[in-house]
């Protein structure tokens, strides 16, 4: 089952991430692209979040009808476990790519793919198997509360000093993202331990597809609404946090997605608004690895500087600073896949994982 404004919201996170992602010049980025640097959240810090979400939706979207019709649970259980296996592997392969093209680059096991897989698949088994709407939501409030625990038994939020950097440490070591060999301190914002509160993430996602396949956007609507200030009240006393992936961030992150998902749907299928970002939203996965391995091959051959500074950085500099000139090159970055991805919908080509 697609619903056309769920893959155009799909499409604009993606389109968002590629955005936030590829600066011209990382040291001329306007604050509001930049993610939080620690506690707090910016408008990148909703991207994640909001993808995870709606691949909760989608999940929901797709195997509900089959559910309810009497599908067998098994044979639907074997495809979301090898399409979640895939996620992982390209999620790894990409970061193969970027060690073999970048230079001083290593290998980082985890990442956003590797994540993503790995919640579709816990997220997919719950809905074949856990299907009362009151035991997932048992689940969720188990998995936020319980984290929120973790969290507050690891005696400190801090960097480095956080259970959740810990147990990278301590598992990952040089496989994380950032690792000093030096104290043995490791940190992945995608890390082990944060993957747990991001499946609480994906679980909301599975609970607004439900409501989304009922038509019940007013509930949609109003869930976001409580969820966002939930996650507000919360974040007073456990602050917002994307690299540790908080509790508060959960509901705050998720609450947000929720209501863009009622916007999205009644402008969308109930006013018929054109469903701008479908395209990107319908090769999702190939828009970010054809972006993730186009950055490699730009940056790793030598072309990026002498691009920018050509095409962007010496025209655009005198007239809108450099900061405009970082961002004009990340827009005409995000354009391109955009155009390529409408191209692809245009001919029927769809590249599914």
């Amino acid at each position: 089952m697609r619903i056309n404004s769920i893959d155009a919201v799909r499409g604009l996170t993606v389109a968002a991430m590629l955005l936030v992602n590829d600066a011209g010049d990382w040291s001329h980025v306007y604050p509001w692209l930049e993610h939080a640097e620690w506690h707090g959240c910016t408008p990148p810090d909703f991207i994640f979040p909001i993808f995870l979400l709606i691949v909760g939706v989608s999940i929901n979207l797709a195997l509900g009808p089959r559910l309810e019709a009497g599908a067998n649970a098994r044979e639907l259980a074997r495809p979301v476990l090898m399409r979640a296996v895939r996620i992982v592997l390209l999620g790894i392969a990409l970061h193969v790519v970027a060690m073999l093209l970048l230079n001083g680059r290593g290998f980082r096991l985890f990442g956003v793919l590797q994540r993503t897989g790995i919640c579709f698949a816990a997220a997919g088994l719950l809905a074949i198997h856990v299907r009362s709407a009151r035991a997932q939501w048992a689940v969720f409030a188990a998995i936020v509360l319980g984290y929120w625990g973790l969290l507050a038994a690891g005696g400190s939020l801090e960097p480095g000093l956080n259970l959740p950097d810990r147990v990278d440490s301590a598992l990952l070591g040089h496989l994380a993202y950032q690792y000093d060999a030096a104290t043995g301190i490791g940190h992945d914002p995608e890390g082990i331990l944060g993957t747990l509160p991001s499946l609480a993430t994906v679980i909301l996602g599975l609970r607004a597809g439900d409501w989304l396949r009922r038509g019940q956007t007013r509930t949609l609507a109003l869930a976001g609404v409580v969820a966002m200030l939930a996650g507000g009240l919360w974040s007073l006393a456990l602050p917002l946090n994307k690299q540790l992936w908080t509790s508060s961030f959960v509901l705050w992150t998720g609450g947000f997605g929720m209501l863009a998902i009622a916007l999205a749907h009644q402008l969308i299928d109930v006013r018929g608004w054109p469903p701008l970002g479908r395209a990107m939203g319908l090769n999702a996965i190939a828009a970010y690895a054809g972006s993730w391995i186009a950055t490699c091959v730009i940056e790793g051959s030598g072309v990026m500087a002498p691009l920018y500074a050509t095409v962007f950085g010496g025209p655009l500099t005198p007239v809108f600073g450099p900061w405009g000139a970082s961002l004009a090159f990340a827009a005409s970055f995000t354009a391109v896949f955009w155009l390529a991805m409408a191209a692809a919908e245009k001919i029927g080509w769809r590249i599914t994982i």
